[in-house]
């Protein structure tokens, strides 16, 4: 699969339904949320800006706005709205550096003394064709609210839940309010003391964007294959939300309506959670399923008590069931995290993947799901839908190759020795691929002032002459000398394992492939390098603004805050995961460009783990996941 293959013309079509913009007809609706959880659904006329929404917002809400910032994901909106698309959440976010006094001043008219919030008591954001069951499931609930019929708290887990009901007082939906998240400002169990938007539980998942994950996972699970249950984000108004009074109070207004931006998703009836059961009685078909859609969306929180079993025919503890997976809001990180994948050890993940499965994996195209993810969603970060492709890549050459959902989620986990983590072969290869784009463009940019190097020996500088004569000699000289071990003896790097695929492959069954153009030499197959101990020279190597090492820093600034060591769990107290892939630092070309390389590595990466190099030794794995 070369990655030309995904760069077509996108026509909006997907793997459902095809998704249609609304007519701008002028009018478009906004929700805007503050950093402390407050909504407004705001009306916009096709002459308002970022000014005009912000008087009515500070009018409306009685909140401070001269100081901030209007975002929608990664763009900070200027003043044109016109880029907005209706139904758009947005964040009012506080400035750090103050803006120009030349800010017009904008005085309020009777029109907007009059501001009210027009939405209903629950509005869905988005208007994708796979939220029509979700359209039913809020006409069933406003109809319950009528006859007063209220939602229940969730009492388990960290972040606010409701159970929204129907007429006959079934729970029907789970809301989890953006702002009632672990460390969000109106979180109703004592885990606060962040406002939205600052990294969270995990580092890569920020405060208040876990809702649309929730939603992302279920319109990334086409036809239904993982079972995910039906999710939207919506706005929703009711007197049972919790709202703090300040960050660290825990102040509930009784009987106020509060508004809230929240992912709503249908509650399924089921018998008890993975934890509960027996996992050998699991069917094989749906634990693919479910693992195929944690390694494509990089979920780092898949542990029994998010997958349901529902018995199907009523039967004993070993009858037929269903698994149900829930609670995504830890996927699609803003950079590679260490995934958490339980059913890694389960024989189910062993066993190969099936044609229809094989099938499913290679009709997906990440890039045509990331245009359907900025349409649906169009909050979501452009860091997040990179984890997306990379890791959709990395599945679909992974199964084509022959390998297994277990190998493919031990690729992806990181080896934890100690009290350190090491990066995963996934990482590894990223790394790699990096380094050779890094090394592109700095030998074939031109160097400006080269003709006066000589002078630059007098700066005290030790400085590498660079004799190499030809540019593959140089580009060698210097992987040697970057990743070479202390000893001094060089390792081969996952680049030149492109020489040995042919050799890695032989004797190899179901994993023949047609030959590549390039793969013109072979390589005995001792010559092939460990590449699980290529992090070992890596070690020193810092990649980002993240060190290799666990710094002494870490104990002082790498724990979850907000909250006293005695309120918070294992999990929490564990330092935050290290990023040793960052992917938002590139531009469009870079981009693309380290995906070539990327799909390059892969095949000798795979071929070096079939040929058994790979050490076949238990690995002890983080394997701590943020429990909700």
């Amino acid at each position: 699969m070369a990655v030309a293959t995904f760069k077509g013309p996108l026509n909006g079509e997907y793997h459902g339904k095809k998704t249609l913009e609304r007519k701008n007809s002028g009018k478009r609706r906004v929700f805007v949320q503050t950093e402390s959880g407050s909504v407004l659904g705001i009306e916009l006329d096709r002459g308002d800006n970022v000014h005009t929404v912000k008087r009515k917002l500070r009018l409306a809400l009685d909140v401070p706005t001269d100081e901030s910032s209007l975002v929608c994901g990664d763009m900070v909106l200027k003043n044109d709205l016109s880029i907005v698309r209706n139904d758009s959440p947005l964040l009012l976010t506080r400035n750090f550096l103050h803006r120009s006094l030349s800010t017009p001043c904008l005085s309020p008219t009777g029109k907007d003394l009059q501001q009210r919030d027009q939405s209903g008591p629950i509005e869905v954001l988005g208007y994708s064709d796979q939220f029509s069951r979700t359209k039913q499931l809020v006409v069933d609930i406003v109809k319950a609210i009528r006859n007063g019929i209220d939602p229940v708290p969730v009492h388990g887990g960290l972040g606010g839940a409701y159970y929204f009901r129907n007429c006959s007082g079934e729970n029907i939906a789970i809301v989890k309010p953006t702002d009632e998240e672990p460390y969000a400002p109106n979180n109703p169990k004592g885990f606060v003391g962040k406002v939205l938007g600052q990294p969270g539980l995990k580092r890569s998942v920020r405060v208040g964007e876990t809702g649309f994950r929730e939603v992302a996972a279920f319109l990334l699970d086409y036809n239904n294959f993982a079972n995910v249950p039906d999710t939207a984000l919506v706005k929703i108004t009711h007197s049972v939300f919790n709202v703090n009074d300040g960050v660290k109070g825990n102040v509930h207004r009784n009987g106020k309506q509060a508004s809230k931006i929240a992912s709503l998703q249908q509650f399924i009836p089921h018998d008890f959670d993975a934890s509960d059961h027996g996992t050998s009685s699991f069917p094989v078909a749906a634990v693919h399923r479910i693992g195929i859609l944690d390694i494509r969306i990089l979920n780092t929180d898949r542990h029994a008590g998010n997958l349901l079993v529902r018995k199907l025919d009523g039967g004993g503890r070993f009858g037929r069931i269903e698994l149900v997976p829930i609670d995504h809001g830890l996927c699609l990180p803003e950079s590679l995290e260490d995934p958490y994948f339980e059913w890694i050890h389960w024989p189910q993940a062993s066993i190969p993947f099936s044609d229809d499965e094989l099938a499913y994996i290679n009709k997906l195209d990440p890039f045509k799901d990331s245009d359907m993810l900025r349409m649906e969603l169009p909050m979501i970060r452009e860091a997040c839908l990179r984890v997306l492709v990379l890791c959709t890549i990395f599945l679909k050459e992974a199964a084509a190759f022959g390998l297994c959902l277990s190998e493919i989620g031990e690729m992806m986990s990181r080896e934890y020795r100690g009290h350190e983590e090491e990066p995963s072969e996934l990482e590894i290869i990223c790394i790699e691929a990096k380094t050779l784009l890094d090394e592109e463009i700095s030998y074939f940019e031109p160097k400006a002032g080269r003709e006066e190097f000589q002078f630059e020996l007098d700066c005290g500088k030790e400085e590498e002459l660079d004799l190499a004569p030809t540019t593959e000699e140089k580009m060698k000289t210097e992987r040697t000398f970057r990743f070479g071990s202390k000893g001094g003896n060089g390792r081969y790097l996952l680049s030149k394992l492109e020489e040995s695929v042919e050799e890695g492959m032989e004797g190899h069954e179901g994993n023949e492939l047609p030959p590549r153009s390039d793969d013109c030499v072979s390589v005995v197959q001792d010559r092939i390098p460990n590449v699980s101990k290529l992090s070992t020279s890596l070690k020193n190597i810092s990649f980002g603004e993240k060190s290799w090492r666990h710094l002494g820093s870490m104990q002082k600034n790498g724990y979850l805050a907000g909250t006293s060591s005695g309120n918070r769990s294992v999990n929490e107290q564990r330092p935050m995961s290290s990023n040793f892939v960052i992917l938002a630092d590139m531009n469009e070309e870079e981009w693309m460009r380290f995906l070539e390389n990327f799909q390059r590595l892969l095949r000798p990466a795979f071929a070096n783990r079939n040929a058994g190099n790979v050490g076949q030794r238990q690995r002890q794995r983080l394997g701590t996941s943020c429990q909700f």
